[in-house]
């Protein structure tokens, strides 16, 4: 059910409701100033009159509005202030979270928040369930908040909104015909202890794979590097706050760098004017025009949110990129599969103990097959290599029959997926409706590499030509969700992370983080499931041999922990076979969840999960390289006998990484586990 209610107050006497006091006795002031000056005026009261005229036109101009909203709990507080510029200030009871920010939007010969005047106040309650088409995390998202839309002189808006866990903002304009957007200003000024955990980069041209590092904002100079969001900070008074944006449509996406003074500002790749083509695979923008992006005068512009509370577990369970987005915009979902696929890539597409030479061809991709047909696994990947060339994506290699082996996947049970590079796709879009009439189920699109105006613009019309094909999509070499997912369900994954397939540059120091930065803010194919686990001082991958950092009950919980829609199994199906106890565990592992529930979490150091589908519950957890013992609740399971299957790490594991202990025992009410260093569990309860 859906619960928004308008309700809208212009000055008056009403709003003492809602705006300051301040604001409320100005507003009578200004009333008897009026009143002053239609006297004057029938009188004839010239030096009088005057006198008034000037002493209003100052007050309208110079005193500071104050609007405040507060989330439903009472809890977190947004107080606006309209002064020279927008500025506004989160505070939580007597705590200041964020202070001093400021806003504004830049657009061709306009600043909109400059000077800004406000003519009106219009508050919204909204209160919704939202039943989610792809339930990757919760199939019930709930959408409550209260909302304040600052209605300003020059036909644009500003609207804030206060959630329990966090606030968010956009820009909403009522331009006529088209405009540019020279830039945007948003400030994010910092206590200098502040803890920042980021992805820097060097440049625009980013494929979203930087590592986190951990600086304190003091020590982040003008000189650093920019990052890009999702940007994670926790405060000196112990608040964790998560930065990003989600409805980025028709826009760039943002990136922030040092304002030089301990705090952030934005940045944004600017509109691509020229583009030079790099390898088969890369368009790299070589001229640029001044302006960031060219679009609609009436519309709305992209929600920037910060997520924010005491507790990590509220950080990492948050779908705030999701309730802020654009709802489906496709209609029937009911063709939309989501679910677990055996991918060949980061194995090698290696095989031993069979009968036939292993490759990129039809004989290792009916092994793939049969292997995933064997253990319910719903799709293949074919990667890089299965086409004649990379700049034809209709036509295989010499050792593909890729009818007959779409055909023989589907006797099995199993569909295929075919990687594919942006720019083939880009100069083929006819490719769609030619995959649906062979019986593709979907596409992984990889290389965009970027996140400006007409890159963002490109992913939506992939989502939008595929969904009409009914045709999945997952992105790889691609930037982080910012809503794209919930606007067009068939959108099931974004990579945009340094996940399993870097080898050795993958180490559970940098992954422990991915629950509270990455995967809090939408879907992301990690690409887990290696079977060679050793600790990230022994990971030696080459392409022979392909290993995974962390122990083996580690590598199984992030099938538990991580959110996404396709979810991969990276090794081969021969290292699946020689673990069966360990891959018929994974391969029980859903995709879509009924309910998650964090029970406990410490940002980078562990973090433990159950989720739930029908009446099985999944639970796993993480641990960075101290070893530690947990208490964990299973209050959740409710009254009854529940039958816990545990795969824990093993008293060797700290050094033979592959070591586990497989339990299968009665749940009891608070499950005390021990995790080795860059160890973790996983487990279902029935």
């Amino acid at each position: 059910m859906s619960n928004l209610i308008n309700i809208h107050y212009p000055f008056s006497f009403l709003n003492c409701q809602f705006i300051s006091i301040y604001f409320f006795v100005f507003q009578i002031y200004f009333v008897i100033l009026q009143v002053l000056y239609i006297y004057c005026t029938i009188m004839n009261r010239i030096k009088l009159l005057l006198a008034l005229a000037a002493l209003m036109f100052c007050s309208s101009i110079t005193a500071a509005k104050n609007i405040s909203v507060s989330s439903p709990n009472k809890l977190l507080n947004i107080d606006i202030r309209i002064d020279d510029g927008i500025y506004y200030t989160v505070t939580s009871g007597s705590d200041v979270v964020l202070n001093n920010c400021q806003l504004a939007l830049v657009l061709s010969g306009e600043h909109l928040g400059d000077k800004p005047q406000l003519k009106s106040v219009k508050r919204t309650l909204v209160n919704e369930n939202i039943n989610r088409e792809v339930p990757i995390k919760n199939a019930v998202v709930k959408n409550h908040a209260n909302e304040v839309q600052l209605i300003m002189k020059g036909d644009y808006s500003v609207v804030f909104r206060a959630y329990d866990n966090g606030i968010a903002y956009r820009f909403v304009t009522k331009k006529k015909g088209r405009v540019t957007v020279d830039g945007e200003l948003v400030t994010l000024p910092l206590d200098g202890e502040s803890l920042l955990t980021m992805s820097q980069c060097a440049s625009f041209r980013q494929n979203y794979e930087e590592r986190y590092v951990h600086l304190s904002a003091k020590d982040y100079k003008s000189d650093s590097p920019m990052n890009y969001l999702p940007l994670y900070i926790q405060t000196p008074s112990g608040y964790q706050v998560l930065f990003s944006e989600t409805a980025v449509e028709d826009y760039p996406h943002m990136f922030l760098l040092s304002d030089g003074k301990g705090g952030m500002k934005a940045t944004f790749p600017h509109y691509a004017l020229e583009v030079e083509q790099q390898w088969d695979r890369f368009l790299i923008p070589t001229k640029e025009a001044d302006y960031i992006a060219e679009t609609d005068g009436t519309r709305a512009f992209p929600w920037r949110f910060f997520v924010i509370s005491k507790d990590a577990r509220d950080i990492v369970a948050n779908e705030m990129e999701f309730v802020l987005a654009t709802p489906n915009v496709i209609g029937d979902t009911s063709w939309i599969r989501p679910g677990q696929v055996a991918w060949d890539w980061w194995n090698g597409r290696q095989a031993w103990g069979v009968d036939f030479r292993a490759g990129c061809n039809e004989d290792t991709y009916k092994y793939f097959i049969d292997f995933a047909s064997k253990y319910g696994v719903n799709y293949i990947i074919l990667d890089e290599g299965w086409a004649i060339n990379t700049a034809d994506p209709f036509h295989t290699n010499k050792d593909i029959n890729l009818p007959r082996l779409i055909q023989y996947g589907k006797q099995k049970g199993v569909d295929l997926i075919l990687w594919l590079t942006w720019l083939e796709v880009e100069r083929n879009f006819d490719l769609f409706a030619e995959y649906e009439k062979m019986g593709v189920a979907g596409v992984k699109i990889d290389f965009m590499d970027r996140s400006d105006q007409w890159m963002v613009n490109y992913y939506e019309r992939v989502c939008q030509e595929a969904a009409k094909h009914h045709l999945m999509v997952d992105f790889h070499g691609s930037f982080k969700p910012a809503g794209l997912e919930r606007k067009y369900p068939n959108l099931i994954s974004y990579e945009g992370v340094l996940g399993l397939e870097q080898g050795g540059r993958c180490k559970p120091e940098n992954t422990n983080w991915l629950p509270f930065v990455r995967n809090a803010i939408g879907p992301m194919d990690f690409t887990p499931g290696g079977m060679l686990n050793v600790q990230p001082e022994n990971n030696h991958t080459s392409g022979e041999v392909a290993m995974a950092s962390g122990t083996r009950a580690y590598q199984m919980a992030l099938y538990v922990l991580f959110t996404s829609g396709i979810q991969m199994l990276a090794d081969t199906p021969s290292r699946y076979y020689e673990n069966a106890e360990c891959t018929e565990f994974i391969t029980s592992v859903p995709v879509l969840w009924d309910e998650t529930r964090v029970l406990l979490a410490e940002p980078g150091k562990y973090c433990v999960m159950a989720r739930r589908s029908g009446d099985r519950w999944f639970i796993g957890g993480i641990n960075d390289n101290d070893p530690r013992d947990l208490n964990i609740d299973l209050g959740f399971l409710g009254e009854g006998i529940h039958q816990l299957t545990l795969f824990i790490d093993g008293i060797n594991a700290d050094r033979k990484a592959t070591d586990y202990v497989k339990k299968v025992e009665k749940a009891p009410k608070t499950l005390k586990v021990h995790l080795a260093r860059n160890g973790g569990f996983a487990g279902v309860i029935k």
